[in-house]
């Protein structure tokens, strides 16, 4: 028996460990924010749990509906929202919700009210469900101030405003990358215990990359500048080597991706869609300690701040969204 490896096992850092330890640096904290913590975290793993067995459990394929952005709804789409929907209400800490899969905001009854606003996509990618691709969990976190009555202007903010956000990664291990401003960590939850352990302590992406991620099926509807790019990327006239062409179609698995190995992810406005097919719901705060870009969508990853809005009654789409390394 290897007991040195027992004895490192029992002294593993979980993300229940981890987020407690970040809330005793802050002695006027109530617990609050935590628990809400913990709800996504339990959200995360049921979604996690589904997906692994969505082909035994007749999850796989169209649930026969349409969400808000004229999208097909798969059958995990719908269990997903409902899963964060009711972890979110249930955990008393939140008062407004908005998620990708809803026409509307929800609105937490008074009773179940607490001070947090979250904003979510609860599967992202679900277009690859049935392939078996990498998919995940995207959301982002705002607290109402003390006092306020919750509107929808609480979401209505630049993701500076965030006080955390994150996703959570459904792949070969279930990943959850997490921000609340002081660095990005990452967890990997280990199915025997049934926790999610620190296996990326403040991860930093690489300042230079040798990957672009990108559909180049939508080539010929580019402007002319983003063709340039993209040729240079090819073909460079420096006489570097050409940047590799990755691109699995899922932002959560495209973003891990260059999160770790570095490059550039982009899906640039185009004459078919010029105001971009990225709804901006939810911003990564990841903060790159590389760089000074406080909260920004993820920190680590894009250039500009935007508006987390909705389309329609509040969404917006971006006509870019990328960070080049």
């Amino acid at each position: 028996m290897d007991h040195a490896a027992d004895a490192y096992r029992t002294d593993l850092m979980t993300i229940t460990r981890f987020v407690l330890n970040e809330q005793s640096k802050h002695p006027e904290s109530r617990g609050d924010f935590s628990i809400l913590l913990s709800h996504i975290v339990l959200g995360c793993k049921f979604v996690c749990s589904a997906v692994n067995k969505a082909g035994l459990a007749k999850l796989i394929g169209l649930a026969g509906e349409t969400n808000v952005q004229g999208e097909e709804q798969k059958k995990l789409d719908v269990l997903s929202n409902e899963v964060f929907v009711k972890a979110l209400v249930s955990s008393g800490r939140t008062c407004i919700l908005v998620s990708e899969e809803d026409e509307e905001a929800t609105f937490v009854e008074h009773s179940q009210r607490g001070k947090y606003c979250v904003v979510f996509d609860p599967l992202d990618g679900s277009s690859n469900i049935d392939c078996g691709v990498s998919i995940g969990t995207i959301f982002g976190i705002y607290l109402v101030k003390d006092g306020g009555e919750a509107n929808l202007s609480d979401v209505l903010k630049p993701g500076k405003n965030m006080v955390a956000a994150g996703y959570c990664m459904y792949g070969s291990s279930c990943t959850l990358v997490l921000s609340s401003g002081g660095g990005v960590n990452g967890f990997t939850l280990d199915p025997s215990l049934g926790e999610f352990i620190l296996t990326h302590p403040d991860i930093k992406i690489p300042k230079k990359g040798k990957i672009y991620s990108v559909n180049e099926g939508n080539a010929k509807n580019w402007d002319e500048p983003t063709r340039k790019y993209v040729e240079r990327c090819k073909f460079p006239q420096d006489g570097s080597s050409p940047k590799s062409l990755r691109y699995i179609g899922s932002m959560v698995a495209d973003v891990h991706r260059t999160l770790l190995y570095g490059g550039i992810f982009m899906y640039p406005a185009d004459k078919k869609s010029p105001n971009g097919k990225l709804r901006h719901l939810i911003w990564f705060p990841l903060r790159f300690t590389n760089v000074p870009l406080s909260f920004l969508g993820v920190m680590m990853m894009w250039r500009r701040l935007r508006l987390c809005t909705l389309h329609r009654k509040g969404r917006l789409k971006s006509p870019s969204m990328n960070r080049q390394l």
